[in-house]
């Protein structure tokens, strides 16, 4: 072998070795994997299907309107736990002829980051005359409104109502059509099958507070409703708003969770 044969060949096998280095190496730009939930968590449609689901943050009728982020599917996720008082609680109500409707359960943290986002650009009001025709924007951290943190990313909270059944439909939100005040009488407000509780859900205004003395009759009535199946089993009321309700005791008090709202992130629970 010529001294130049020699030189090519050693060339040829440096070069080999130097690209099967480059395929062997991890790539700098693989994408994370989204988190998941941990195996306590579950699909609250796997424990009682019957439960009427319209997960709000999934559409665009919401008081940012838009999705909102980590809402990939419109379903509603819970700790075990606060699934099975749930059913326990739907088992008398489907009794009486009435079942619940959720409306948020679990809410991941970059869903809670998107609000506050929104919160901070006060340049952006399309939804104000809907969800908080009463209060000024920039009030909506000082008044409680919005919160960097929320007990929904724990897993145990839950925004629901009560429908009477038959349950009827709820027709869509067409985006830009005329807003209607949350706080106004049930035929002036955006239509919901559900029962008339005095507000619509996610008002921005005192008179969702549960026990507003404003609120008698039938709508005082129906409070008492959700609270009263509720409360047997284990949840407690959020006195701001009558939607709102946390199992207790929690699974996780602590921790606020971020993996997305997917069947997904359940795989393997």
């Amino acid at each position: 072998m010529t001294r130049t044969a020699a030189a090519l060949r050693k060339l040829a096998a440096l070069t080999a070795a130097a690209l099967l280095g480059v395929a062997a190496a991890p790539s700098v730009a693989q994408a994370t994997p989204a988190p998941k939930a941990p195996k306590e968590f579950v699909a609250l449609s796997d424990v009682d299907p019957t439960i009427i689901q319209e997960i709000r943050y999934y559409t665009v009728h919401d008081f940012v309107g838009e999705r909102i982020d980590g809402y990939k599917k419109p379903m509603c996720i819970l700790t075990r736990p606060a699934a099975k008082a749930l059913h326990k609680a739907q088992t008398g109500l489907l009794k009486r002829g009435y079942s619940l409707k959720v409306y948020d359960c679990y809410r991941p943290q970059r869903a809670v980051d998107h609000f506050v986002r929104w919160a901070k650009d006060l340049d952006d009001q399309k939804m104000k005359a809907e969800f908080y025709p009463q209060v000024d924007k920039t009030r909506l951290f000082a008044d409680g409104y919005i919160a960097e943190k929320s007990g929904h990313s724990r897993g145990s909270t839950v925004d629901l109502t009560v429908v009477k059944l038959p349950a009827l439909p709820t027709r869509p939100y067409v985006p830009g059509e005329p807003l209607k005040a949350c706080y106004g009488p049930q035929k002036d407000r955006f239509p919901d099958n559900s029962v008339d509780m005095g507000t619509g859900f996610d008002c921005f205004d005192t008179l969702a507070h549960t026990d507003d003395p404003r609120i008698q009759g039938v709508q005082r009535a129906n409070r008492d409703l959700l609270r009263d199946a509720l409360s047997g089993e284990g949840f407690v009321n959020l006195p701001e708003e009558w939607w709102h309700y946390t199992y207790k005791p929690e699974l996780f008090p602590d921790t606020y969770f971020d993996f997305p709202i997917s069947r997904r992130s359940l795989t393997g629970h």
